[in-house]
Order: C-alpha cells, then structure tokens, then sequence
C-alpha cells in the first residue's frame, strides 16, 4: 500500500491527466463543429432594397460571415466597384448577403451550376401554362410541387404536396440575371433548386404523373409538417373542403385587419 503523500500525488496526475485529456478532446470536438466557420467580408444591404434600386455607397455595407456559407455567387468587397451602381432584380432584406445574380448585368449567368449552392441540385421538370401558373412563375420566385397520380391500391385519382418552398432558379433558358430583358419569353421547363433526394422524387413523381406549382410568397416559409393528400372522396364529401374554408375566411380576416369576433361568456 501507498504510504504518505504518495496517493494524493498519484491522484493529482491522474486528475490532471484526464483533464488534458477532455481538454484535448473538446478541442478536437471543437475544431471539427466550427471548420468552415471562420469569418470573412461580404457585402450585404444596407437597407431593404426593392426591384429597380440602384446600388450605391449608402444602400451597401461590409459584414462577416462564415466562410462554409459563402457560395461563388456572394458578393465580396473586391466586387464592390463592379457592384456600385448596378440595378437590383429582386427583393433583398437589410443585412442579407448580396449575390451577383440579385443585381442586373453583373456576371451574366453563363452556368447555371454557379447559382446552385453547395449540397443542393438544380433539377427541370416539364411545364406548361396551367402548371406553372399561367406562366407567372419567375426566377428566384418560392413555389410548391404538387402531383397528381393514380393511385395503384384503388386505382383511383390522387393530388399531392410533394416539396414546399423551393427556389425557382431559370424557366427555360431565362434566370434571374436575364429575365427583366426576356421576361414576356415562354418557356416548357422550370430549373429548381432542390435536395439530391428531392431530386429523386421528381425524377420519379414526373414519370407517374402530372406536376404543378403553386406559387407562394417569398417570405412565407411557414411548412405544413402533416402532409394530406387530396382523393376524389375528398371532393364529394366536402368536410374538408369546409374546414379549409373557414381557415381561409379567418385568414383573409387577419390580412385586412379584422379582429375575429370572440364569443360573450
């Protein structure tokens, strides 16, 4: 048996031992969480820029940003001069990063794989007037997916919300760095911005089926997490054409300001 101060020294260095050791250890879990994270200048917006806002000296800052989220397409303060002085395309909120192909004749968009950001896929899927909302459908616009296919158990028709919220990036042959000089061109394909198991769906879902998009508002990311699907029992019974009716008339309530009407105890 150890006599003396031997046990406590000995328990001093194993202490110590094992607190270099988690030291080492949260600084290799720390190394590993925060690589791409390092800080780098960009330029962003300064105020909310709308459509048709010429850049300036007072409209654009420079901030940081991690280095893993800056793509080939974000602005940097070496573009600056090139930057100044270019039209805006689309909507940018303050403190965004700017993109070149948010700005009108900058780095025309020879590729389309520059606006495809790191881990997504730019995918088309054939369109057509009434699947593309009449053709509304524009670069950079937010859009949902939907299909329509047979279903094999009942043979019967079934509608579907396949995607939510995916980025437009070209109809047809037109992006966001040329559309203001082609926007009355028709097109048969919409390019978008997906996952690569996203793409997965489509691929297959355009082979069963017919797709359509619905366009929604660029900044409502708000996702139904329950996915339900449309049958013609649906149709004719009608319940939940009821339910989504009164969803629909509360929220128009609240667009114009009107309080719903609450019930008197």
């Amino acid at each position: 048996m150890f006599k003396g101060k031997t046990p406590l020294v000995i328990a001093f260095l194993l202490a110590v031992g094992a607190g270099l050791l988690i030291w080492r250890q949260l600084k290799m879990w720390k190394a590993e969480v925060t690589a791409g994270w390092q800080l780098q200048k960009v330029i962003v917006a300064a105020a909310d820029l709308q459509p048709g806002a010429t850049l300036s000296s007072d409209s654009v800052s420079i901030d940081k940003m991690p280095r893993k989220f800056i793509y080939e397409s974000v602005l940097v303060p070496s573009d600056m001069e090139v930057a100044l002085g270019r039209e805006v395309i689309v909507p940018v909120k303050r403190g965004e990063p700017l993109h070149w192909y948010q700005l009108q004749g900058i780095r025309a968009l020879e590729r389309l794989s520059k606006a495809v950001r790191k881990r997504g896929r730019a995918i088309a899927i054939d369109v057509t007037e009434r699947s593309s909302v009449g053709q509304w459908v524009r670069p950079n616009d937010h859009v949902d997916v939907l299909g329509t296919f047979r279903d094999p158990n009942s043979n019967q028709m079934v509608a579907v919300t396949l995607l939510q919220n995916v980025i437009v990036l070209a109809t047809g042959q037109t992006n966001a760095s040329t559309q203001s000089r082609r926007r009355k061109a028709s097109y048969g394909t919409v390019s978008l911005l997906v996952l690569p198991e996203e793409a997965e769906i489509l691929v297959l879902a355009q082979e069963l089926g017919s797709l359509y998009m619905s366009l929604r508002n660029a900044e409502d990311i708000s996702i139904f997490e329950e996915r339900a699907r449309t049958t013609i029992q649906t149709l004719l019974t009608g319940e939940r054409v009821k339910k989504l009716q009164q969803r629909r008339y509360k929220t128009i309530q609240i667009i114009r300001g009107i309080k719903p009407a609450t019930k008197k105890p």
